[in-house]
């Protein structure tokens, strides 16, 4: 698929500096900090304007440095918990404000956005036990969960599930619904697409995958549940909605993730986008793709609370 001059220039930069962790996860030395090239990132990352109507601020999640972004028109007291991507090494609440701005809008929610602990200084669980602290202190706060959604891209879309695997193994009422944004939901990395996919996705590629899986596991299995959920016991789960490039190397384990859901009677959704990339949704404001995945999401997220309330 052919994409304008604006879509390919920020695609390309964003390629370029996510390959520049590259040296960090195999150990090489480097004339940066592994700091300066995640702040290197955030500001690539950064370059996805946020919309109008919203206003975004710090806040502290019981412990977790975290961004909020509130709307001009909040729906219910909605609240929308928003799962940043970057292979658990890169990413940060910062860099996607322009996502949860479009959530916030589309949606009529407030969307905290945890600054969950990165690998390798914190590796595996880290990153998912900061992000159950997140929403622990969301219903600490006195916010419904029937009233409460998850969304995340790459390995937040995984955390969307693992999460809420944990909540529910932790004894903690379950949120609304889920939607999971190219999820990276297997980190053995066992289904075709990571090997004829392949050069097809410029955003994710099975070698940057295997050197990402390798630093967050830290000697973890990439079968364990909490780091793969296609091997999570997924029962009870909330409604939840998988949206996924064709063209992604992450594409078959997608399918597998909605397949394991809706075997173990979770309702789930699953959408395959043509010639799309990882996490095409970053760019909303300026491809029409990203921009419709983020509404149908919306949407997906809107039926979930309005059902859930009515029970």
């Amino acid at each position: 698929m052919t994409f304008s001059p604006l879509v390919q220039t920020r695609l390309d930069a964003w390629v370029a500096s996510a390959a520049d962790f590259g040296p960090f996860l195999l150990g090489q030395k480097t004339s940066t900090t592994l700091h300066q090239q995640r702040q290197a990132y955030e500001q690539v990352l950064a370059t996805h304007p946020i919309p109008p109507g919203v206003t975004c601020n710090d806040v502290d999640m019981g412990g977790v440095p975290s961004m909020v972004v509130v709307p001009d028109e909040i729906t219910e007291d909605r609240v929308l918990l928003y799962i940043h991507g970057g292979g658990y090494v890169g990413g940060s609440a910062r860099g996607y404000l322009g996502v949860a701005g479009h959530f916030a809008n589309l949606l009529g929610a407030k969307v905290y956005l945890p600054d969950y602990r990165l690998a390798p200084e914190h590796p595996f669980p880290a990153p998912i036990d900061d992000t159950l602290q997140a929403y622990r202190w969301l219903l600490d706060q006195g916010n419904d969960p029937k009233s409460i959604v998850f969304s995340g891209d790459s390995a937040g879309g995984a955390m969307v599930v693992s999460v809420m695997v944990k909540a529910r193994n932790a004894g903690l009422p379950l949120p609304a619904g889920g939607a999971a944004l190219s999820p990276w939901a297997n980190l053995e990395h066992t289904g075709a697409s990571i090997d004829n996919r392949d050069g097809l996705d410029p955003q994710a590629s099975r070698l940057g995958l295997t050197l990402l899986a390798k630093t967050f596991l830290n000697g973890a299995l990439p079968t364990d549940p909490d780091a793969s959920p296609v091997f999570a016991d997924v029962r009870e789960l909330p409604p939840i909605l998988v949206q996924i490039g064709e063209n992604e190397v992450m594409l078959s384990d997608a399918m597998r993730l909605a397949t394991h859901l809706g075997e173990n009677r979770v309702r789930v959704s699953l959408e395959v986008w043509p010639g799309m990339f990882h996490v095409w949704h970053m760019f909303a404001a300026i491809l029409p793709e990203g921009m419709q995945a983020l509404k149908n999401a919306a949407v997906f997220l809107d039926r979930a609370i309005r059902d859930r309330q009515t029970r």
